[in-house]
């Protein structure tokens, strides 16, 4: 195959590329966005095979080459069918570090070629280490969202010296690279990287860990094409580099979501006081021990009946009939109903409430949950219509305006909180307006502070607020039987 040949087919899918991201942006195009992008990935690997610098032949007989597709393509589709919706966020983690781990591998081989220019020697240090930070931190978040270490930022005396120490010994193993001492060069990159990638993800808290994914993702892109560059491999320069882009704008959207600035996640601040506070400021609660999925899961089955924990619990005779009697209706989802697979149930209140009458629509904060669009991946799967899902900014001012809202498994994103603790996690965060409304109902396990670990003043109110702890499942159900 000529180069130009080659150029011109590399083009022609980075165009798919970008096609298939374009309709994953419309709920009813994303299934076959996403096809397209599988399959592109595909014909990128066999147009690499026949690319003008490949030994055909050798290659088709390569035993290794088809040995390790074949690995991962079964490894890949077994971990896809396994996989719970419920450990999503988590498996975007991990994927994203699978990424920087093949960009690292690719960088590491390169830089130990002997025959490789100053160009090559370079990009792949600089690749290696974008990868290894990736692939270290990636695997640091899933086990932040999985519950296997403590969501809360982790910090210790001396981290901004040792972190600035670091990123300088990664910088001297690029110019090391560079000066053809390559074996060095290699082990200073891959070590500095990997302890920096861990030492960032640790400090970021679990209220920004949808935006540490989203860079994270961006990472493994731009770590893709800078490998890409020291390869001389035109399609993954431009595919990485699409990767790169999209996760940075979508970390950018979600910082202006949480009002957040991204020094401030990347340095571990997990305080915003740019804004002066309306009432004293609250310690932040303590934040009980972490739990793994599955712990939460069997505690949810296996708890007994709560006991009341407020008035409000069992408040209202009426509170039936404020939702049984309403016209307009916001639902709010979070995190609980992932936990308990509520969306269901949800999907049934909704064609409940819908068919008394009422109007329903779903009120779907940037951050709920642990990863960009979560809640709009369970709802899908429930077979919720997009058309009545509402960015916070297109719904926040109804909640005044309508007759009932009820909540399921969210708390930070409801939490009034965020306009007045000064120094809590969520303080200055943007935040759906559900105390605005006459009537609330929430389906919460319980009344414990949520992901960030700041208390509810919410559920402290004394009127027009139902409690219905325990499962999700079981407290959407009672709320299906009472209409």
């Amino acid at each position: 195959m000529t180069p130009i040949v080659y150029y011109i087919l590399s083009a022609v899918l980075s165009a798919l590329v970008l096609a298939g991201l374009a309709m994953e942006s419309r709920v009813k195009l994303a299934v076959k966005g996403n096809l397209i992008c599988v399959g592109v990935m595909g014909l990128a690997i066999i147009l690499t095979l026949f690319s003008a610098d490949t030994d055909l032949k050798t290659a088709l007989l390569n035993p290794f080459l088809w040995g390790s597709i074949a690995v991962g393509g079964v490894a890949g589709v077994l971990w896809a069918r396994k996989v719970k919706m419920i450990e999503m966020p988590q498996t975007v983690a991990l994927l994203n570090g699978i990424g920087g781990l093949a960009s690292a591998l690719v960088g590491g081989l390169e830089l130990a070629k002997a025959e490789s220019s100053v160009f090559g020697a370079v990009t792949a240090a600089l690749a290696l280490v974008i990868g290894a930070v990736t692939f270290s931190g990636s695997l640091i978040a899933a086990l932040k969202l999985s519950r296997k270490i403590d969501s809360r930022p982790k910090k210790f005396k001396g981290q901004g010296a040792v972190s600035a120490l670091l990123l300088a010994a990664a910088l001297a193993g690029i110019v090391l690279a560079g000066f053809g001492l390559r074996i060095p060069a290699l082990l200073l990159t891959v070590v500095s990287a990997t302890v920096f990638g861990v030492i960032f993800a640790l400090r970021v808290g679990g209220a920004d860990m949808p935006v540490a994914i989203s860079l994270l993702n961006s990472f493994s892109g731009v770590a893709g094409a800078i490998a890409g560059m020291a390869i001389a491999n035109v399609l993954l320069v431009a595919v990485g580099g699409i990767v790169g882009s999209s996760g940075l704008l979508l970390t950018q959207i979600m910082c202006r979501a949480m009002n957040r600035n991204l020094m401030d996640i990347l340095l571990g601040k997990t305080v915003k006081v740019d804004k002066p506070a309306e009432k004293p400021a609250e310690e932040p609660a303590a934040e009980t021990p972490s739990k793994t999925v599955e712990e939460e899961k069997a505690e949810a089955e296996a708890a007994p009946e709560k006991p009341e924990e407020t008035a409000e619990e069992t408040q209202a005779e009426e509170a039936p009939y404020a939702l049984k009697d309403a016209k307009d209706v916001i639902i709010v989802p979070g995190y609980g109903m992932a936990l308990s697979q509520a969306q269901q149930k949800v999907k049934e209140l909704a064609d409940k409430l819908e068919a008394n009458g009422a109007k329903v629509r779903y009120a779907i904060h940037p951050v709920a949950g642990r990863m960009p669009g979560h809640m709009n991946v369970l709802l899908a799967e429930a077979d919720v219509d997009y058309d009545v899902l509402f960015q916070l900014d297109e719904i926040n001012d109804d909640f005044a305006k309508c007759d009932a809202v009820v909540v399921i498994g969210a708390s930070d994103v409801m939490n009034p909180a965020a306009r007045e603790a000064e120094g809590t996690p969520i303080y200055g965060m943007p935040i759906l307006n559900v105390d605005a409304a006459p009537h609330v109902f929430v389906c919460n396990y319980d009344l414990k502070p949520g992901y960030a670990g700041v208390e509810n003043p919410l559920y402290k109110r004394t009127n027009g607020i139902r409690l219905l702890l325990g499962d999700a499942k079981e407290s959407l159900q009672t709320l299906i039987d009472e209409l």
